[in-house]
């Protein structure tokens, strides 16, 4: 919990004027660690990523971000990698995040992961159109 009470603290680092800090659940971090990953280096924390696993084997992430200092290193690769084996781990057979419309730089990223980009009438309510962004995993067999 000490790491999610950093990320909160350092906020604007990983999000900008966006204030997405209602959405970062401590709940989240609490009943799924092995899904709820933290990259650190020698200067404090890098990149995270919150997600967990379904009943129905689907691999959902709920935030991802990196440290303005950190953007086009790779970072946010390497932690869905991590994401995925753990989810893996777990029964994964997809994953699954979600986006609003305006955020085009999430949606070029998981583009460029391979993910399915649909773009959802009313999936928060009414007039609330998000993006949904979906991948299957391979079999490993």
């Amino acid at each position: 919990m000490e790491q999610f009470q950093r990320v909160l603290e350092d906020h604007a680092r990983y999000w900008g004027e966006r204030d997405l800090r209602a959405l970062h659940l401590a709940a989240l971090v609490q009943e799924f660690p092995s899904t709820s990953l933290v990259a650190v280096g020698e200067d404090g924390i890098s990149g995270y990523i919150f997600g967990f696993v379904t009943p129905d084997h689907v691999a959902y992430v709920h935030l991802i971000a990196t440290r303005d200092d950190a953007r086009g290193t790779g970072l946010g690769r390497r932690l869905y990698a991590a994401f995925t084996e753990a989810a893996r781990a777990q029964g994964a057979a997809s994953l699954k995040a979600i986006t609003s419309v305006g955020n085009t730089g999430s949606i070029a990223f998981h583009r460029s992961l391979g993910f399915a980009v649909n773009v959802v009438e009313n999936y928060n309510g009414p007039g609330q159109t998000r993006v949904v962004f979906t991948r299957v995993l391979p079999d490993r067999s």
